[in-house]
């Protein structure tokens, strides 16, 4: 992974094998961001996908591998009062298998790296957004401040 901030926005590039969501954590850290949203699209080898189901309280899972194209992820990175960080990450995966095409897309818990994502990180400016915890669901929702 490398980064660059240029102005107010930092772009980050991946490289094969990492981590999306951990390096963009990696690189809020290092920034000292506490509250930022993010776009990107890439190549990848892998990712899990989760899907919240009210009913049950709780999150169904599917993990996709091969050559999955990144076609569009959006995200926020949000902070708690002792400045954890948090992301609330949505994305839209193409593939083939079997030699039909298929979209994958939800909630994302992770995604690895197959050649290259290209990762526009944008902080918010002024403030900060901090994560509330929603009782009822037990979800993160912005508070800000």
């Amino acid at each position: 992974m490398e980064y660059k901030r240029y102005d107010k926005t930092i772009y980050i590039r991946m490289d094969k094998g990492d981590e999306m969501i951990g390096s963009i954590l990696e690189v809020c850290r290092k920034e000292n961001i506490l509250s930022a949203i993010f776009s990107g699209i890439g190549g990848c080898r892998s990712a899990e996908i989760q899907t919240y189901i009210p009913e049950e309280n709780s999150f169904e899972l599917q993990k996709v591998e091969g050559m999955l194209e990144l076609v569009s992820m959006n995200g926020s990175i949000t902070s708690n009062d002792q400045d954890e960080l948090f992301h609330h990450t949505h994305a839209v995966f193409s593939y083939k298998e079997g030699g039909e095409h298929f979209v994958a897309a939800g909630h994302i818990r992770s995604v690895e790296v197959l050649y290259t994502a290209e990762i526009e990180l944008r902080p918010v400016i002024g403030g900060v957004i901090r994560r509330q915890k929603d009782p009822e669901t037990g979800t993160g929702f912005w508070k800000f401040t």
